[in-house]
This record gives C-alpha cells, sequence and structure tokens, in this order.
C-alpha cells in the first residue's frame, strides 16, 4: 500500500510538471525582474528561415593589422555564442580591413529593426581599466580618465560573473584576472588603495569602485550594484572581452530568408509525421507501455523546445533535424527497455520483478548509446560553425532529456499503471492461452 501511495504520489508529480512546462512553453513566464522565460513563438529562427541582418564594422584605427582584425572577430564570436546566436557569418575583408557579420533576426519580433538586432554583438567600444583624477569630473558628475594610466584591459579578464554576497544579500560582479592582468592589478591596487579604479567604454565611465584591499591573487569583486540585473549586465560586459580598438557599424541592412518559413512548415509538417508514426509503431507494438512512451517522447520534444526558447537558443532547420533525430533517441531507449521487460515477463517473472529487471539492465545500454551520441554532438560544436553549431546544441541538449524521460518519467509512468493495470497482452505479450493478470 505505501509503495502504491509513492507511485502514485510521483505520477501525480510528473503530470503536474508536464502541465505546467505546457503551459510555459506556449504562454512564456515573467519571475521577479530580473528572469523572463520566453515562449516558443519568441524563438530566434535562424537566417535560412526568417532571414537577418546584415553590417560592415570598420575599425576606428588607420591601417589596423590582420592580427588585430583576428582578435576582434574571436571576440565578436564569443559574444555571439554566449548568447547562442549560432547561425551567423562573421568574416574578415582583408583587402578592406573590415569585418563582415550577419546574424538572424531576433527572436519575438514583427517589426524588424536592422539596428536593434545587430546591438546583440554587443559594445564595439575598448573596455579599460583606469586610473582617475578624482579632481576633474564631467557635467555628470563621472570621473574623467587618464589617458596614459590604463591598469589592464578587458583581454587581461579571464571572467566575470554576477554573485550575491549570502551575508548581506549584496550584488557583486567577481573577476578572475589571468596571469598578467593579476600582475598589474596587484601593484595598482597596493598603490590605489582607498582611491577608485574606473571601468571605461572607450571614454564612457560605466563604474568606478574604490579599491579596499590589495588584490593579489588576482580575484577581484566589484560592489555599488543596485539589483541583480544590474550586476549581471556589468559582469556581461567586462566578460565580453575588449576589442583591440574601437568598431562602428555602417552599411546596416536586412537579408532575406535563404530557405523562407514555407521550408519551416514543410520541416515541422514533416516531424508531426515523423513523431505520429513513431508514436503509432511504439502502440501497436508495446501497447500500454508504448502510449506511457508516446507521452514521453511529447514531453522530450516539448522540453527541448522549452529549453531552445529559454536560453535563446536560435533555431535553423538544421537544428530542428537535431530535435527530431533526439526523438529517434528516445525511442531507442525505450524499445531497449520495454524488450528487456517482455523477456523478463515471458520467463515467468511477475509483472513488477519484469519491470524493475527491465529497467535495470537496460539502464547500461542506453547510457552507453546517449554518451556517444553526446561525444559526437560535443565534437561537431567544437569543430564547427554556424548551423552546424545549433544542431550540435538541439541534438546535445535532446540526448540529455531524452535520457531523463526514457528512464526516469517513463519508469515513474508505467510503475503507476502496473499498480492498477496487469493483464500481460497489454504489456506487449503475445495472446495465448493461460494469459493472466500478474
Amino acid at each position: 500500500m505505501k509503495q502504491r501511495r509513492n507511485h502514485a504520489l510521483k505520477f501525480g508529480a510528473v503530470v503536474i510538471i508536464l502541465g505546467v512546462l505546457t503551459y510555459l512553453l506556449f504562454s512564456g513566464a515573467q519571475i521577479g525582474e530580473d528572469l523572463t522565460l520566453n515562449s516558443i513563438y519568441e524563438t530566434r529562427l535562424g537566417i535560412d528561415i526568417k532571414g537577418g541582418v546584415s553590417a560592415v564594422l570598420y575599425p576606428d584605427k588607420e591601417n589596423p593589422t590582420i592580427d588585430e582584425l583576428k582578435a576582434a572577430k574571436s571576440i565578436i564570436d564569443t559574444r555571439l555564442d554566449n548568447k547562442a546566436i549560432f547561425d551567423r557569418t562573421v568574416t574578415i575583408d582583408k583587402a578592406n580591413k573590415r569585418i563582415l557579420v550577419e546574424i538572424p533576426w531576433k527572436g519575438g519580433e514583427t517589426e524588424f529593426n536592422p539596428r536593434e538586432t545587430i546591438e546583440d554583438i554587443g559594445e564595439t567600444a575598448r573596455l579599460t581599466f583606469r586610473e582617475v583624477d578624482e579632481s576633474k569630473v564631467d557635467e555628470n558628475g563621472n570621473y574623467l580618465p587618464l589617458e596614459d594610466k590604463i591598469i589592464i584591459e578587458g583581454k587581461d579578464v579571464k571572467d566575470a560573473q554576477y554573485v550575491q554576497n549570502p551575508n548581506t544579500k549584496e550584488h557583486l560582479v567577481k573577476l578572475e584576472l589571468n596571469s598578467e592582468g593579476a600582475k598589474k592589478f596587484a601593484e595598482a591596487t597596493k598603490r590605489l588603495l582607498g582611491k577608485p579604479i574606473a571601468i571605461f567604454m572607450d571614454d564612457t565611465l560605466i563604474v568606478a569602485p574604490t579599491v579596499q584591499d590589495v588584490i593579489s591573487d588576482g580575484i577581484a569583486t566589484i560592489n555599488g550594484q543596485r539589483s541583480a540585473e544590474e550586476a549581471g549586465e556589468l559582469a556581461d560586459k567586462i566578460r565580453s572581452g575588449s576589442l583591440p580598438f574601437k568598431l562602428e557599424y555602417k552599411d546596416i541592412n536586412t537579408i532575406s530568408p535563404l530557405l523562407g518559413e514555407n521550408a519551416l512548415s514543410v520541416t515541422i509538417i514533416a516531424g508531426f509525421v515523423a513523431f505520429a508514426l513513431v508514436a503509432l509503431f511504439m502502440l501497436l507494438i508495446y501497447r500500454l507501455p508504448g502510449l506511457i512512451a508516446d507521452i514521453a517522447l511529447a514531453a522530450l520534444v516539448m522540453l527541448t523546445l522549452l529549453s531552445v526558447a529559454w536560453f535563446n537558443i536560435s533555431l535553423t532547420l538544421p537544428g530542428i533535424a537535431g530535435i527530431i533525430l533526439t526523438v529517434g533517441m528516445g525511442v531507442d531507449a525505450n524499445v531497449i527497455t520495454f524488450e528487456r521487460i517482455k523477456e523478463e515477463l515471458n520467463a515467468g517473472k511477475t509483472l513488477k520483478a519484469a519491470i524493475d529487471v527491465g529497467f535495470k539492465r537496460a539502464f547500461s545500454a542506453i547510457v552507453d548509446t546517449n554518451v556517444t551520441v553526446m561525444i559526437s554532438g560535443a565534437i561537431l560544436y567544437y569543430f564547427g560553425s554556424g548551423a552546424i553549431k545549433g544542431f550540435a546544441v538541439t541534438l546535445f541538449v535532446g540526448v540529455i532529456l531524452s535520457f531523463l524521460t526514457a528512464v526516469t518519467a517513463t519508469r515513474i509512468m508505467i510503475h503507476f499503471v502496473s499498480d492498477h493495470i496487469r493483464n500481460p497482452w497489454l504489456y506487449g505479450l503475445k495472446r495465448r492461452k493461460g494469459n493472466a493478470n500478474v
């Protein structure tokens, strides 16, 4: 009786979770001031489906070197990766010493604003940590930088993250400097103890925290942020890196879809047909477990789409193909498990024992299959670019989620159902004389 109650509680929890996630998939949610969960309608579609924006970025410097242009391109690539904009093109025009960029439209846009979209590249200014003259301020009361007193640059910052002081609840930005930056910062904080070190984007002051301690280990925190959002934005600006020179946007134009939204419709229809055929196959071959597997597969698709929407991953046609492929992975895990259960039932075990042994013996095979696919996805992401990265991300996320739905959710649901329905035929066995509830 106690076991049945536990199964019922877990089954109820699964149903509630799936219901909430289904609602969030189509409606989204605003949680407080700092967290927005996007709906599927706000997903950023790739250039191949919806088009995007192209721009030419000109260095604010005469005759920049190719190495400097490569450094700027690398930083732009990193910024776009951090925003999960994998469907993009960033190239160097060596002849004209400029950078060409193409990125997809922002998700959920109805009125397309090219300049607002291209701003996803981030600040095109140079990030510096400088000494200031405390006696000189601008009309807004902000410190003015000392041009020849640059302490460190954005390239010296290894990482920047938002953290919260657990005792005071103060919003902080934690800095981790590389070895060269740590040496420079240690000398500066010793010399400027009790004085401000200002962070500038070009000549625009971002923040000017006062040095309270000598920082000798390359780990520092910046306080004074009014909210988690403000601290997070500051961390993003610092972490995104410092361009070797300022870049100016010019020649901003719209890009027509490479394949068009009709291609998206065809792909979605193909996905629905594939899912329906797989669901029908599972239902006919495995019956009641097949129905449970179909519910788990629907949950898998929903969770993958939620991940795409919530992490603002640009969704391309190859990315959709990756989602469809994960459905096959989920089916594969269920087939292995259900065949094991059938073997145990044919060997004369009770239904409860067959389910327990079936999941236990199938577990290692499922893990091996998922791990090998995840390794392939990781390799594609590392060596790939553009839409290939998008495919790798959706595949990787989908495989992780398929493991959770095929092993955890399916097991919870089938345990609950087996407490009430015990006819072996409904669990995939052939109808034969002597079959009875077990």
